[in-house]
């Protein structure tokens, strides 16, 4: 990559700028101003803190629907369970599911081999 690009912005995602903070921080970069590094790192706590911010609003909001359900009568411990078998990739939870299954068959928890009514 050619470092001396002016289009390139290394604050910015896939090289465009995504703020009027960041281009402002990158003119003083140019410029070469004294305080670029100080000014450059308070924008980036800045925005991790606003980020920071969001996540637990976020998440006060899933508590909040968790709280809901089981007032209603559901069991939150399955609907957690649910929802992260949900975001999961279906190859990566049918091997999970295979080796779980190992597991348990292993430990006597369930035969390895079920019996599909056929005859053997």
């Amino acid at each position: 990559m050619n470092t001396h690009d002016d289009s390139y912005d290394p604050m910015a995602v896939a090289g465009q700028d995504r703020t009027e903070e960041n281009r402002k921080v990158r003119k003083d970069v140019k410029a070469g101003g004294p305080n670029v590094a100080r000014d450059q790192l308070r924008a980036f706590i800045e925005r991790v803190e606003r980020l920071e911010e969001e996540k637990s609003t976020i998440a006060d909001d899933i508590k909040s629907v968790y709280s809901e359900a089981k007032a209603s009568g559901f069991d939150t411990k399955a609907m957690r369970k649910i929802v992260r078998i949900r975001g999961q990739d279906e190859q990566k939870l049918a091997e999970e599911e295979a080796i779980l299954d190992s597991y348990k068959a292993a430990l006597g928890m369930l035969p390895l081999f079920e019996n599909d009514g056929g005859a053997a």
